[in-house]
């Protein structure tokens, strides 16, 4: 564990080992601003139990929130929201280590685990850590029954992955959610849980690695939701982006064609750098070439157009975390274009950010209507290239 001065230490020596993003000055200076003003939305609209918005979901948007601050330089696990939404969140864990609300355990954990994580120095929060860290590894399918009696073994399409509970088989954003807060909480990549995982994500990307649903989804190189739609269609894949390919699974009839799109691509991409695999192997290799081909901040890239910006918030939070973890300045685009991806980033979130500082999504889909929700998103992915 390590003490606030030490841990800023170690952030600065990693940052400055890491190749430096294409963020010009004009762009830094525009990004540091949209966060000022996001934070001081937030911080009008915290409520006096200290959470945010925990209404429908759980703890999850207080933790989001609680991360994105803590992210700020000038802003310590001390300061009186901070400190009033930590103690919030600690008083949501069971006994079983799960953080949440009584809905959406895996969900609302993970992203508890990834705020907590940046304040483990105290005693208490580590032990938080230890037994939320432990409950995830737990709720990974594996070694279970699935809901239909059969067992779940490495030919299982739930082996490997995590879901929200109340669908009763796993999917790739919940999935990723809980790599990624292994990933930030300490777990090497090495564990057996990251192993596990890369078996159920590589499943829901469209490759010719993938050895249960290759003929199902594109072979495009981009990644679908999930390869069950639930507990009564075991193995029938399911893409957010096919919308009506799923009433044809749901009558019994067989689908193919599945479409690929960008939020479920970057969360898989993203997963396969956690897990360190090598740059050169060919699911990272064609999860990047559809990166390449399908380069755009406007819209979530792959839905259809009449849902294009269904999850545009999420989206580019896995955008920033995605192409933050791979370490590269620019993408080269399938037409040649060199993009500076974070000066990007940053000018397509001031555009989108609200005149009271907060952002928000009219196709609120997936609460992206919420703005507390929203804004942590943004303020999320503008972390991750604001240095």
């Amino acid at each position: 564990m390590t003490c606030p001065l030490a841990r800023r230490i170690v952030l600065i020596l990693l940052l400055l080992a890491s190749p430096a993003l294409a963020l010009d000055d004009a762009h830094w200076h525009r990004g540091v601003k949209s966060i000022e003003r996001g934070i001081a939305y937030l911080r009008t609209t915290q409520n006096a139990d200290g959470s945010w918005s925990p209404q429908p979901g759980g703890p999850a948007v207080t933790a989001m929130i609680v991360a994105a601050m803590l992210d700020q330089p000038d802003i310590s696990p001390e300061d009186p929201q901070v400190a009033k939404a930590i103690d919030y969140i600690l008083a949501r864990q069971k006994p079983d280590g799960s953080i949440h609300d009584g809905i959406l355990d895996n969900y609302n954990t993970s992203i508890c685990l990834m705020a907590l994580a940046r304040v483990n120095y105290r005693p208490d929060v580590a032990e938080a850590i230890r037994r939320a860290q432990r409950f995830l590894k737990g709720i990974q399918w594996v070694d279970q029954e699935d809901p239909q009696g059969r067992p779940i073994d490495a030919a299982h399409p739930f082996y490997g992955g995590v879901g929200y509970g109340s669908h009763g088989r796993p999917d790739l954003s919940n999935t990723q959610m809980m790599l990624e807060a292994l990933h930030q909480s300490g777990i090497d990549c090495n564990d057996p849980a990251f192993t596990r995982a890369m078996v159920f994500i590589t499943r829901c990307q469209g490759t010719a690695g993938n050895d249960l649903f290759a003929d199902e989804i594109v072979r495009d190189g981009g990644f679908i939701y999930a390869t069950s739609i639930d507990k009564d269609h075991i193995g029938v894949p399911q893409s957010m982006a096919s919308p009506e390919l799923k009433d044809e699974a749901l009558a019994g009839r067989a689908v193919s064609g599945l479409r690929t799109y960008g939020s479920m691509t970057y969360a898989g991409f993203k997963s396969y750098l956690y897990a360190n695999l090598d740059r050169d192997d060919p699911r990272v290799v064609d999860a990047l070439h559809w990166i390449r081909a399908n380069y755009a901040l406007d819209r979530n890239p792959g839905m259809p157009d009449p849902i294009a910006r269904q999850g545009h918030f999420y989206y580019l939070t896995t955008f920033a975390k995605a192409l933050d973890a791979w370490r590269a300045s620019t993408i080269t685009t399938a037409d040649g274009q060199v993009r500076d991806w974070a000066n990007d980033l940053v000018a397509q979130l001031a555009v989108l950010q609200q005149e009271d500082g907060s952002w928000v999504n009219d196709q609120d889909r997936w609460m992206e209507g919420d703005k507390n929700l929203t804004t942590a998103y943004a303020l999320t992915a503008l972390n991750a290239v604001i240095r």
